[in-house]
Order: structure tokens, then sequence, then C-alpha cells
């Protein structure tokens, strides 16, 4: 998506970093931006939850794969985003759905590690009192272990998702960045501030409502975590 400047021939060095002049004019633009970040975010953290968890559960259950799993998440996670955009673009085109793939393999590693670390967590005498009461291994997962693990696993979508928003911006190379597409073609206008600076406190703004989010949530699912936090 393309994102239109409105009309300035100002000279870089004598743009101020913001105006509301600036804001008014493009709120069309900066919404488009904005919906677009949110969405990509979203949409990342939704397809990476649901194949990272069920990963580190599955690298937890069978320690054989443990290792495999962390590698290869830790392999897509080291390649750099613009090298994984181009060897994406070839089979899904210069589409959103390039940019999708590419965030939900970043984010893989994170929360599949969080998941993982979280089980491993649970105190071993927990598990010993659950056998004694009849928990059989899905039981056992669903009802004590996962439950006990959450705070983990949280803390890893909320890495995820900061991460994640930062690196939406980075999709602006295939016209699919959100916010980072305003702040690409800032600096291809002759440097335009007023663009750059607002894209930017625009994108700092939802990774850090999404942290409070996720936090907030954290603490709507794990209230016995209350008393730890005090």
């Amino acid at each position: 998506m393309s994102f239109p400047v409105a009309g300035h021939a100002l000279a870089a060095n004598s743009d101020p970093w913001f105006t509301w002049s600036y804001v008014r004019n493009n709120a069309d633009a900066l919404g488009a931006a904005f919906t677009e970040h949110v969405t990509l975010t979203a949409l990342t953290m939704l397809f990476a939850a649901l194949l990272a968890v069920p990963l580190g559960v599955l690298a937890y259950k069978a320690r054989w794969l443990t290792a495999p799993i962390l590698a290869l998440s830790g392999v897509l996670y080291t390649v750099p985003s613009l090298a994984l955009f181009a060897l994406l673009a070839p089979f899904l085109g210069l589409t959103m759905t390039t940019v999708l793939v590419g965030l939900v393999m970043y984010a893989l590693l994170i929360i599949v590690r969080g998941t993982l670390t979280g089980l491993r967590q649970v105190p071993e005498e927990v598990r010993d009192a659950a056998r004694g009461m009849g928990y059989g291994g899905m039981r056992m997962l669903t009802r004590i272990e996962l439950p006990l693990a959450m705070p983990s696993i949280l803390t890893g979508l909320r890495i995820a998702a900061v991460s994640t928003v930062a690196l939406v911006t980075v999709g602006a190379v295939l016209g699919k960045g959100g916010l980072g597409g305003l702040i690409l073609s800032g600096f291809r206008n002759n440097l335009y501030k007023p663009q750059i600076l607002t894209a930017t406190v625009l994108c700092v703004a939802l990774a850090l409502v999404c942290d409070v989010l996720l936090a907030w949530a954290g603490r709507l699912l794990t209230p016995w975590t209350k008393g730890a936090r005090a």
C-alpha cells in the first residue's frame, strides 16, 4: 500500500519535526497506515501463537524433538528480514502474505521458548500431587501445566508483539509495511520530517499499547500471581 503525502515543497532543513497541519491534512493516510500496521501485528500474533504454543508443548513432551524445534525456529529468527522477504517473494509474490509469513517466522522462537520455559518451571511436587489425584497426561497438561506456565507464555507473547510492531515497518520495502510505508516515503520525499516523526510516534505508541494490553490480559488470566507480584 502506498500512502500519499500532502504537497509540500519545503526544503528538508526548514521542515519542523511536527506540525498539526500535517496530521489534519493526512488523517486518511495515517489512518490507513495505522490500520494496516495493527492488522499485520494482530494476524502475526494469532498465527504465531497457534503454531508456537503447540510446538513448545511438543518440545516439552517429546524431549528428543526439543533441540530440532529450537534449532529450526532459531535459524528462522537469525535470517535478516530483507533477505527473508527476498526468499519468500518468488513464491508468495509482493503481497501482504509474504510479509505475514516472514513476521510469523520471527515470532516463533520467542513464543516457543516462553512456552517451553514455563512448562519446565512447573514444580515437580505439583505434578506429583496431580498424579496422586488421578490426573493423566492430557488432563495434567491442560489443567495443571499450561495454567502454571501461562505467565512465561504471556511474557513471550509480549516480547513477540513488541518486536513484531517494529518488524512490520520493514514490510514497507514490499509496499505492505503499515506505518513503515510512511516513514520510508518520508525519507524519500526530501526528508519530510513531520511525516517521519508522526509515523514513528504512532509506531512506538502501538508497541506500548500492545505491551500494556497483554500485561493486563496476563493479570486476568493468572490471578493467582497477584500475591507474588505484590
